[in-house]
């Protein structure tokens, strides 16, 4: 009997060696790709959040706890930071949604030269983003421009300005430009979409008497949710982060119009020199940016078990 017990022990021993193996394995696989994002996502992460309880001048810091923080409270170049990165968010938004929906459902047709629209509506991507800024900066020049003289022409400006030095309209120059950015993201993404709904859905509904507009409602869009809710939430957390294309066109200016959170925290952090502050900013953008993460997730669950 205990040798019969002995026999079992040992012939365990290997089995528990290849499933602890097994157990391992994956994560040697993974260990590249998890010491790069602690390296490059939580160390500095870390580092941010600590320097938010701390205030620098030019040659020594000091712990001031959460001083930073109730600083913010009676900031109010950050309470217009806030409103501004709002109205940017928002409206980038909404037409960069919109507009790439649209080029989608005209990209999932068969018509002839589909592949060189493609192309030419993927276009905007591939550019870099300091790049985009400064020739949408040349474009609003009212010398080296046609924008303003267009404007002009169909009545919308009594005369031939610079939208980006009107603290009324400035913000509408990044918006334009980050809309003409950002549409490729959406055409991309709701196109991959379209072509994973099955087309039998189409046209049996198509049978049973449904017009466009139904098929689209009731057909398309409900698969197309999930999709929606992710792309939608990326692009926001992108746009509200967005900073260099803003900088490049206006700097924050003209009176502070078109300074958005993220420019705010670039200015404290790299112009006035305030690590601190900027670092305290930034995590209110964080916990702001989370909630609404949270949030959306929360949304797009509901709508994937509704499809």
């Amino acid at each position: 009997m205990t040798y019969a017990v002995s026999e079992i022990r040992s012939a365990d021993k290997p089995r528990r060696k290849r499933l602890s193996h097994a157990a391992i394995e994956p994560w040697l696989y993974l260990s590249p790709a998890i010491i790069l994002l602690i390296v490059v996502l939580l160390v500095p992460l870390v580092i941010g959040i600590s320097y938010s309880f701390r205030k620098f001048s030019a040659f020594k810091s000091e712990y001031v706890g959460l001083g930073q923080y109730q600083a913010m409270l009676s900031d109010q170049v950050l309470g217009q930071a806030l409103v501004n990165t709002l109205w940017w968010t928002v409206a980038s938004l909404f037409f960069q949604f919109f507009l790439g929906l649209g080029l989608a459902l005209l990209l999932d047709k068969p018509f002839r030269g589909r592949k060189a629209v493609q192309a030419l509506v993927f276009l905007p991507w591939a550019v870099p983003s300091f790049l985009s800024g400064l020739t949408w900066a040349w474009l609003f020049n009212p010398i080296i421009g046609p924008l303003p003289h267009w404007l002009f022409a169909l009545g919308l400006k009594a005369e031939p300005t610079n939208v980006l030095s009107d603290p009324s309209t400035a913000m509408w120059g990044p918006i334009v430009a980050n809309i003409w950015f950002g549409i490729p993201f959406f055409a991309i993404t709701l196109l991959a979409a379209l072509k994973s709904i099955p087309s039998e859905l189409h046209e049996a509904a198509a049978i049973d008497g449904a017009s466009p507009w139904q098929r689209f409602t009731k057909v398309t869009l409900p698969f197309l949710a999930p999709t929606i809710a992710i792309t939608v939430m990326l692009r926001t957390t992108w746009i509200a982060t967005f900073a260099d294309l803003i900088f490049v066109m206006t700097e924050g200016g003209p009176a502070g119009s078109t300074n958005t959170v993220p420019v705010y925290i670039y200015v404290s952090a790299f112009k006035s020199l305030d690590k601190g502050y900027a670092s305290a900013v930034a995590v209110l953008l964080l916990v702001l940016l989370i909630a609404y993460a949270i949030a959306l997730i929360g949304i797009r669950r509901t709508l994937v078990r509704h499809v």
